[in-house]
Formats: structure tokens, sequence, C-alpha cells
């Protein structure tokens, strides 16, 4: 697996909110589902017996030295050539092999609902991976290899950076080698300033680089969770630079990192900071029309924005809407189904009540084990048994970079989530305004990623049938956050689209037609489209009462 790879395993958005509340080892203590697992078993011997029986004649032939048992030749944890050739190991492999396969087996005979299925899977899933060989100091050859090579020194740089790894939190190894990159130096650099600093957000404006912009510029609200320069990466990485090179006039928000003053900061608070932010760009620019552009968690805030404003009466400040990796659909949304109820649910939303917030920690935390071979045990080997430093790579560098969600603003995602809100006109009021997506008829732009686990690309095609305007639905390759930074240049890029509007996404799928190279450019120009014709550029940032208080990246994007 890539590094794109690694960056884009995930669960379900709403999944992760409540398992990072409430603890993501929570999930390994047997509760009711493990013992209708175990009751399942016990209602069908037969069966058990069987599976049981199997595991007992392949041991035999394990240790006979007959077994034709082998891992996978894409499974990069048995990839030595030790683990086949030494006949210990090949038969270590073949033995934890066969055990894995036992007990998905006992899982797949069972008479379970989904919910106890994946609730039970979750734990098996871990314990296998737990068990494997090759998370074993000195059984590992790669690991034995690195201890004869230094000296024994990689057990004491992997002994010490566990120490430091489970003393601070996220207690997960380190992912990222963090000292390649500084905000503002390597990444987040194209030129802007903070033309608005509120309590909730900073308002960057980026200076123009070309001699005309588009007159209608464009609005970005970034995720909640994580820093915004997601989307402004590396130069020839970030999404601003290239739209700021297409001649767009481009304003991107930076939330604040909250802390238990803020606990109350919930939908209302949210969606008012993002109309003072439209406000703001309206008076600097001068137009009367915004493309309202917004990301995972921002762009559900962005389009109960939009139909904030739709049930006001000025939705004509909107000149179209843009949602990437959104989810508004929550139904059949992956393991929330089965990972999340009400008391769960409940559970969660007391305890960043009683804290104030949600630790973006315990995200990176519970993000971690539920990919636990990627983003747990890939590092263990690497980190701790062969003494190495991870990959430094911007990305991830992001992703380490956590912020904490205000309580009030967890509390109404979990229950936005639970009770799929948004899919039901007036089921949730925001600022005294019953929400009705459908009442959103300006052009919409949806972007999904095809790999996509904490957005189901199915769950954000569903979204096409919630606005009430045209929408373009693109399907970009890769998952959460390499479909997002997709820059021009990448041969293996691709995307896929289809005018049809079919009910169902696999039905949708079928018809598509796939385009070579990145969304980026199809999202440009369809852009050009919706903001208007092109007019001289500003000379500088800011406007008449709203004047530069500071380069980007401003002071918000360091809250720690």
């Amino acid at each position: 697996m890539t590094t794109d790879d690694l960056a884009n395993t995930a669960a379900p958005f709403d999944a992760l909110l409540v398992d990072a509340a409430r603890g993501p080892l929570r999930r390994l203590i047997p509760d009711l589902a493990t013992a209708r697992w175990a009751a399942s078993l016990a209602r069908h011997p037969a069966g058990t017996a069987y599976r049981l029986r199997n595991f007992g004649t392949e041991s035999a032939k394990v240790l006979l030295g007959t077994s034709e048992m082998a891992p996978d030749k894409r499974d990069r944890r048995f990839t030595e050539e030790a683990w086949s050739a030494n006949p210990l190991l090949r038969r270590l492999v073949q033995l934890y092999l066969a055990g894995g396969r036992a007990a998905e087996g006992l899982l797949a005979d069972a008479d379970l609902s989904e919910r106890d299925r994946s609730r039970v899977s979750f734990v098996i899933e871990n314990l296998i991976e737990a068990a494997a060989p090759s998370n074993v100091p000195l059984v590992n050859p790669a690991s034995a290899k690195a201890v004869i090579d230094t000296a024994g020194l990689s057990l004491v740089r992997g002994g010490t950076q566990l120490v430091k790894d489970l003393t601070s939190s996220p207690r997960v190894p380190q992912m990222v080698d963090t000292s390649a990159f500084q905000v503002g130096e390597n990444v987040a650099v194209t030129p802007g300033s903070v033309v608005l600093r509120t309590e909730q957000l900073e308002l960057i404006q980026y200076g123009a680089q070309t001699d005309e912009v588009r007159e209608v510029p464009m609005l970005v609200v970034p995720p909640t969770i994580n820093k915004y320069y997601i989307l402004d990466l590396a130069p020839e990485r970030s999404l601003v630079e290239f739209h700021v090179r297409s001649g767009r006039q481009v304003f991107m928000i930076s939330w604040r990192n909250p802390d238990a003053r803020h606990a109350a900061w919930d939908f209302d608070t949210y969606v008012g900071a993002i109309i003072e932010a439209l406000d703001a760009v309206e008076q600097i620019t001068g137009s009367d029309r915004t493309v309202l552009a917004g990301l995972c968690s921002g762009g559900i805030l962005s389009a109960i924005t939009a139909a904030y404003l739709a049930g006001t009466g000025d939705q004509d400040r909107l000149a179209a809407l843009f949602l990437g990796v959104t989810v508004l659909d929550n139904a059949s949304g992956g393991t929330i189904s089965a990972l999340v109820d009400p008391g769960t649910a409940g559970a969660a939303k007391a305890m960043s009540r009683r804290k104030g917030y949600l630790d973006g920690a315990a995200l990176a935390e519970v993000f971690a084990w539920l990919r636990p071979s990627d983003l747990i045990w890939n590092y263990w080997v690497n980190n701790y048994l062969l003494g190495k430093k991870p990959p430094a790579f911007d990305i991830l560098f992001w992703n380490a970079d956590t912020t904490r969600m205000s309580a009030g603003l967890h509390a109404d995602f979990v229950d936005m989530a639970i009770e799929n809100k948004l899919t039901r006109p007036g089921d949730l009021t925001v600022r005294g305004v019953p929400i009705d997506l459908s009442a959103v008829t300006v052009d919409a732009y949806v972007l999904a990623g095809i790999a996509d686990h904490i957005t189901p690309w199915g769950n954000c095609y569903r979204t096409t049938a919630l606005l009430g305007g045209t929408t373009r639905f693109v399907l970009s390759t890769s998952g959460h956050i390499a479909a997002l930074v997709n820059p021009p240049g990448n041969p293996k890029a691709t995307y896929q689209t289809n005018d049809d509007k079919p009910d169902e996404p696999k039905t949708w799928l079928k018809g598509a037609q796939t385009h070579q190279g990145t969304w980026w450019s199809d999202f440009s120009e369809w852009l050009d489209a919706r903001t208007g014709e092109t007019v001289p550029a500003p000379a500088e940032t800011g406007g008449p009462g709203l004047p530069a208080l500071a380069d980007a990246p401003g002071t918000y994007a360091f809250d720690k």
C-alpha cells in the first residue's frame, strides 16, 4: 500500500466522532454482540466442529511440512525471503494464517445481525492483526537483521520511541516525520492575507497571480477537524494555488482551534460564522454573488448554510455550491449503522460535553485503530522493531496537526448523522430557520473518492437527490484525502462522470465515462461558466473597512 493509500484509510466520519469521545479500545471489550456470537456457535455445533476440525487438520499439515498455505503475494508483512525459506518461520506464518481463516470462518457461519457481525468483525480483525508473527521483535527477520546490523541500537531506538508514543496522545505509533515540514514555510505558502478575524475564524484572501480575475469570488469552507491547509499543501500540490493561478478570487476560512471556553459553539455558531465570512467577501470584492465551496464536515456546514440562505430568501447571494467528499445522507453509511447506536452516541456526547470539546488526538487514535494493519502495525514494525523514522509526507503531516471540535458542534454532527436529519426537510433547524436542502436550487458540483472510507462515495452520490438544482457528480480516484490532493501531472489520475442521475449509485457507475487527468481541471471549467466575466485583478488584498491584518497563513493555523 502506498503512502497515499495510508493517508486515506479511515472510517465513516460520524463513527469517528462517536468513538473518539468514548475511546477506540472500547470496541475490543467483549459485549453483547460477542455473547450472541458465542451463543450462535453453540446452537450450531456441527458447523463449529467442522471449522475447528479443519483448523486441526491444517495445523497437522503445517507441522508435517505438507501444508500449501501461503500469504497473499500482496501481503507486505511477509515479503522477506526468510518467511518462506526458513522452515520454522514458514510454519509459524502458516499456523497464523490457518488460525485467522478459522476465526473468520466461525464468524461467517454465525447467525448474526449485520450490526452484531460488524461489531464482532472489528474485534476479530484487530486480534488477528495483533497476533501476526511479523509484529514480534527478532521473530520478524527484518527486525533480527536490524539488530545484528546495528549491534542492538535498532531495538534501543525503537523502545525509546515506543515509550515516547505511549506517554503522549494519540497513543499510537508516529506516522510521519514532522521535522520535514513547517507551516508557512513549505506548506500553506500561497501568498495571501488575513482580512477578517472573529472568535471562530480567520478569513484569508489570496493575492491575485494573474492580470485579470473572474468577477465572482469563491469562499472555501475547510473541515472543522485538522487545519485548513490540506487545500494549500506544498507548491504544485495546492488546490488554492491552482485556482489562484487560474484567475480566481479565492477566500479561505481558517477555523480557530476551540477549547473548553467554546463548548457551546454549534451549528448556529458555525453557520453564522460562514455568513459573516460571506459578508466580508462581498464587501471586499464588490460582488453580490459568491461560489460557496465546502469539504467534508465543512461541506456539511456549507450545505446547511446554503439551505439557510434559501430559507431566508437570500439564496441569490450564491453563484454555485461545491461539496467535496461530503455526506449529507447517512443511510447505510458503512460501519455507522453497526458501530453506533443512540446509546453509544449519547455517551459520546456526554463525554465531550463534560470536557467541553472533542480532542483531535482522540480522533487520530480512532482513525488508526479502525485500520490497524496499515496505521498501527505497519508503523509498529518500522518504528519500534526496525528503529526507523516514519516517512516525511505532507498529507500525513497535516493529518498529525490535529484540532479540537467544540462539544456543541460534536453533538450536532452526531445527532444529525444518527437521525439522518438532512434527508427530511425541516427536521433540522438552524438559527431559527428550518433546513430544506431541496430549496437549494443553485448549480452544484459534488465530488467523491471511489476508495473513500470516511465519506463513502455512494452516500456522497445521494446528495444529487437532496439538492433542488442541477448537480454535476464527479467520482475521483483514491480515497478521502488523495481524491482532493490531486494536482495535474499524475499519469494515474482519472475521474468519472455521467450526465444521468439514476437512483442507485451502482447504476450511475455502470454508465459512467472515465476521463484521464484530474477533476481539478473539470471543476475549473465548470466554474468558468458560473463565475462571470474577467475583470482587472485587485492590486492588493483587503478592501474598504477590511484591511489586511496579517500574512497568510495567519495565526489560527498555529493554534495547538
